[in-house]
């Protein structure tokens, strides 16, 4: 894997700072873009689902009553 030393030296202080190595950190960083990118993904896949199949008026009518919003 090719890195430029700009960002390399970056990841050097940051690994540095959190007591940990260069392919620990590597490795969470790539871990926590992939997290990223599915939460993502399933967001879009979300609101084409209700593009596709809207919400009836009415539909969570009944759900009312148990909303709770924290006021007494």
């Amino acid at each position: 894997m090719t890195i430029d030393e700009r960002l390399l030296r970056v990841v050097d202080k940051m690994t540095r700072a959190r007591k940990t190595t260069r392919s620990a950190f590597i490795r969470d960083a790539l871990e926590a873009e992939i997290r990223r990118q599915r939460i993502s993904e399933g967001e879009i896949r979300h609101a084409e689902g209700y593009t596709r199949k809207p919400v009836a008026p009415g539909e969570f009518d009944i759900w009312l009553s148990e909303q709770d919003w924290g006021k007494s």
